[in-house]
This record gives C-alpha cells, sequence and structure tokens, in this order.
C-alpha cells in the first residue's frame, strides 16, 4: 500500500494501481495486437458478477479494419477528433434479462461497470490509453452494430498507445491531466443518505 502517488495524493492508504489510472486522450495511431486486447478482456472476464451470471459483452474494432467505421461514426463530433488515434473501439454492453428470460437482471450495469474498470486498469498496468466515454449516439450504436433489445448500451472506450499530449488540440491539451476526486466523506455515508 501507498500514501498518495506521483500523480494524485490519497486520502487513505491504497493501492497505487487505482491512483494511477486515468484517462488520457492523446494516443500515437499505433496499432495493438490482439492478444494485448485479449488480455484486457481476460481482466474484464473476472471481474465480480452477481449470481455469477456475466451480463457484461463487448463489441469492438481495431483501426483500419472494416467495422472500425461503424463505430466511429456513432461518436459524438468532440470525441471524434483524438479518437482517430485510437487502436481499438469498444462498446460495452449488458443483458439486462437472464439467459432463459424468465426475470430481470437488476444487476446488469452495476457488474457490467464492474467489468469496466478491471478492463481499464488492465489496460492501465499494460502501459495503454484506455479512455471510456459517454459521448455517442446509442440509437445509432444500437442500430448500426445490430445490438440486440434485450441489451443495455453502458459506454464506449477508446484503447491505443500513449501519445503525446502536444499533438492534440489546444482545448484539450489544457484538459490532459489526472482529474481529481472529491473527498471520500462526500461519497460516503454511514447509515441513511445524507446530501
Amino acid at each position: 500500500m501507498v500514501k498518495g502517488s506521483d500523480v494524485r495524493p490519497v486520502e487513505h492508504g491504497v493501492d497505487r494501481l487505482f491512483v494511477d489510472r486515468w484517462s488520457p486522450r492523446a494516443m500515437t495511431g499505433e496499432s495493438i495486437s490482439q492478444e494485448e486486447l485479449l488480455t484486457l478482456f481476460e481482466a474484464a472476464r473476472w471481474a465480480p458478477s452477481s449470481g455469477n451470471q456475466q451480463p457484461w459483452r463487448a463489441l469492438y474494432a481495431h483501426r483500419d479494419t472494416p467495422s472500425w467505421p461503424l463505430f466511429f461514426e456513432v461518436l459524438n463530433p468532440g470525441n471524434k477528433p483524438w479518437c482517430l488515434n485510437a487502436a481499438v473501439l469498444v462498446l460495452f454492453i449488458s443483458r439486462m434479462v437472464s439467459e432463459d428470460g424468465s426475470r430481470q437482471i437488476k444487476t446488469h450495469s452495476y457488474d457490467t461497470g464492474s467489468a469496466w474498470a478491471s478492463f481499464a486498469l488492465q489496460g492501465s498496468v499494460s502501459g495503454l490509453v484506455v479512455h471510456g466515454m459517454q459521448g455517442f449516439n446509442y440509437e445509432r450504436a444500437r442500430e448500426v452494430l445490430q445490438v440486440p433489445p434485450e441489451y443495455a448500451l453502458e459506454a464506449m472506450a477508446a484503447v491505443g498507445r500513449p501519445g503525446r499530449k502536444e499533438d492534440l488540440s489546444e482545448s484539450l491539451q489544457a484538459r490532459e491531466v489526472p482529474s481529481g476526486r472529491r473527498p471520500v466523506a462526500q461519497s460516503v455515508f454511514e447509515g441513511v443518505f445524507t446530501s
């Protein structure tokens, strides 16, 4: 355990794995291998899951493949300039009903978020940029990526090799720093909810 890290200060001892992970946008445009990508998905595979239902699924496209334009076109305009240099775009989805269709999976988003966190942390450990985003057209993504109605679209992620901050637009350069977090006491309450 460490008290803080080279990137962000902490209030309580925590492994620097959690503190040093952040979401840069600068990527080189170099490809990553299928094996490198599958290592991130392997980490996601072992995420905690209510009733071991594992409702998470992921669709992805490597750059310079026929599937890439399908993923790229659904990004919001503000994300397209920096996602041009991603190696892979990923869409995380979650199954909202059990495999037999008999009941809702109430924790589908919660469990998929756990898988995403494992994916992102493994990316950080592997020296890759992994940047999650909600900035895409959910309806269009469902249509062009043929996502069935029993799945919720959760979020997208861009994955790539770290690039130079100077290669981003001036406005994005200003944002290319690890963000802070509010104090634990503002997020966690013993007993009843306190605002």
